[in-house]
């Protein structure tokens, strides 16, 4: 059985900065999660970690017959190997001494039984060793790893061409679904699987097949499922739909919609409390589907002893959180059971392998470095840093007349408008084809300026998001590969790098506040980037009235959404929550809103 010891988690950030966290973090006790979009980046810190620790090590050949999925099992159990090497180094360390046990210890949440004894412990240093030997056994026996949890994007989903022939692969090889299979045949256990951006029905479908999935013999499930979702209603679908396959959601990962790293996916105007209101008041629904469960197991002939008397499903929170006191208002006002904190470990060495360029840029970085860009391929919006070197690569390369990227790993290959074969649209493929349809069409010259800009706005995210851990391994050098990063615009408050400890402590309120006293609410700071996402909504708006009506939807749900955050904000604080920056950010984003529905009348009108 998993044992949670502290209540927050490292959620995926990018594909390679949080590629090895599990092995930093896990033997400390506690989880991470790792993106399994890059098969190729993994093989590569599967090489650095079994060099490292002199592990055993087989390439696997891109060309091999089911590589993707081999690629993934091979490195997440180097991953296993490496944290229990680390943990058992750290359980065999003696007590009473400035080493990385009592760290694992003094890192605990304040309050928790085990960091409570350890200071017992820690105060009898003069006791005769036998007072101390039981408790030091207590101790030993009860320490944990933390959990090498992996993320799949689902909608990254593509079916690869064959590299051994012209016939076309089965369904059964598109990126997500060999992404699951390479983790279930991993010897990770106690560990989960993150579904995040949306859903996908034929990947839910194809989970079935594996029974690491399920409650075995003795009613445990070796790889627990968790569910990444932007509201209530989402989490509800998904949770209903697995419950049909016998497939239990053990947690439910709740984000903000715009104030997280990597890509993002706003809502129709609902606000993260808003959203969290929901959840507090109907959280109960998400535990219905135990009946569908146990029916399904009796289906199976399976014990439905256990099943039947399965905990409900953790809800734990993400996006944004910068300070003991948010982190309280999430767990405690809203009853989570427990939070995400992802961007601040960009600046933990020991958590995350950042190139120094990109760290150092990061720590001297202002809030107005951070923008939500159109620099994803798949045309969703990603949260981006200006000036990064993939940023800095691809400018230089629009400035030599030769725009775009060789595509060299294919992930984000979507798009078929110049091949019968999908192609990136950060290619240099794509790009120079779309440029010169641009150049021929009888658009005016605005007109084919703006094309050109969203053309070029495209940074290959597929590979450059993998390069800093590369650089910061010794295995690529920056000048040779560009870095992207995804960070959220909560960073931009935190200007130096700082220890594993030290960011823990943080996080649960040891210790003097990391983060200025002027950073506004992550509630006040959503909204303003709601209220950014929405002038930009105004301002690409085309004329259709279907997508006038949902944005008066959205409008609607985001100026109620303002006013409970007025209520939120008439609440005691807790001590360090700066409440007070948020009546003031719901007056300028009103008027702000009230501006651009007057600009979408009146466009309508014309």
């Amino acid at each position: 059985m998993f044992t949670v010891l502290h209540s927050f988690h490292i959620p995926v950030m990018g594909t390679s900065y949080t590629a090895d966290t599990p092995a930093r973090v896990a033997p400390f006790g506690i989880s991470s999660v790792v993106s399994l979009v890059d098969d190729l980046l993994l093989e590569r810190f599967r090489k650095i970690y079994a060099e490292e620790y002199k592990l055993q090590y087989e390439p696997v050949p891109q060309r091999e017959p089911d590589g993707r999925a081999k690629r993934i099992t091979a490195y997440l159990n180097t991953l296993a190997e490496v944290v229990k090497i680390r943990f058992e180094a750290i359980k065999k360390q003696p007590f009473f001494s400035k080493n990385d046990k009592a760290k694992y210890f003094e890192m605990l949440p304040t309050g928790h039984p085990l960091r409570v004894l350890y200071l017992k412990l820690m105060g009898m240093k003069d006791a005769p060793a036998k007072e101390r030997e039981d408790i030091e056994t207590t101790l030993n026996h009860s320490m944990a790893e933390g959990s090498i949890d992996v993320n799949i994007m689902v909608k990254l989903d593509r079916l690869p061409p064959n590299p051994n022939g012209k016939e076309p692969l089965s369904d059964e090889f598109t990126d997500a679904k060999t992404a699951l299979k390479g983790y279930a045949k991993s010897s990770l256990k106690n560990s989960a699987v993150v579904f995040s951006a949306g859903i996908n029905q034929s990947l839910y479908n194809y989970m079935a097949k594996f029974k690491e999935f399920y409650r075995n013999s003795a009613g445990e499930i070796g790889k627990r499922i968790i569910v990444k979702a932007s509201d209530f209603r989402s989490a509800l679908i998904q949770g209903k739909f697995l419950a049909r396959k016998g497939l239990e959601v053990s947690e439910y990962r709740i984000e903000s919609g715009l104030n997280c790293g990597g890509h993002a996916f706003p809502s129709q105007g609902l606000l993260l409390p808003t959203i969290l209101r929901e959840i507090r008041s109907q959280r109960g629904v998400l535990h219905q589907f135990r009946e569908t469960i146990v029916n399904f197991y009796k289906s199976k002939g399976w014990n439905t002893d256990a099943a039947r008397e399965a905990p409900p499903p953790k809800i734990t929170v993400q996006g944004g959180i910068g300070n003991h006191a948010e982190d309280l208002r999430m767990r405690e006002y809203y009853g989570m059971d427990g939070t995400g904190w992802g961007s601040p470990f960009l600046l933990v060495p020991e958590v995350s392998p950042v190139d120094t360029e990109t760290r150092e840029q990061l720590a001297k970085a202002t809030i107005e470095d951070f923008y939500m860009s159109d620099a994803s391929p798949l045309d969703i919006y990603f949260n981006n840093l200006r000036g990064s070197g993939s940023e800095k690569w691809h400018q230089k390369q629009i400035e030599l007349g030769a725009p775009g990227s060789p595509c060299r790993k294919g992930f984000l290959q979507n798009n078929t408008e110049f091949s019968e074969t999908p192609v990136c649209k950060a290619s240099r493929f794509y790009q120079e084809r779309k440029l010169k349809q641009i150049a021929e069409s009888s658009e005016s010259e605005e007109q084919k300026e703006a094309m050109r800009k969203s053309v070029y706005a495209k940074q290959c995210i597929c590979d450059h998001l993998g390069n800093s851990g590369l650089i910061f391994w010794g295995r690529e050098k920056a000048e040779d590969a560009p870095q992207s990063i995804c960070p959220s615009p909560n960073i931009a408050w935190f200007n130096r790098s700082y220890s594993l400890q030290e960011m823990i402590d943080h996080i649960y309120g040891r210790t003097a506040d990391l983060t200025p006293p002027q950073r506004p609410h992550m509630f006040a700071k959503e909204m303003e980037m709601y209220g950014d996402w929405f002038a930009l909504q105004t301002e690409r708006w085309s004329g259709d009235k279907d997508q006038l009506a949902w944005l008066k939807v959205a409008a609607e749900n985001f100026n109620e959404g303002m006013d409970y955050c007025l209520e939120v904000a008439s609440t005691t604080p807790f001590p360090g929550e700066n409440l007070a920056s948020i009546p003031i950010r719901v007056e300028i984003e009103k008027k702000r809103l009230k501006e651009n529905l007057g600009i979408l009348e009146n466009s309508h009108n014309r």
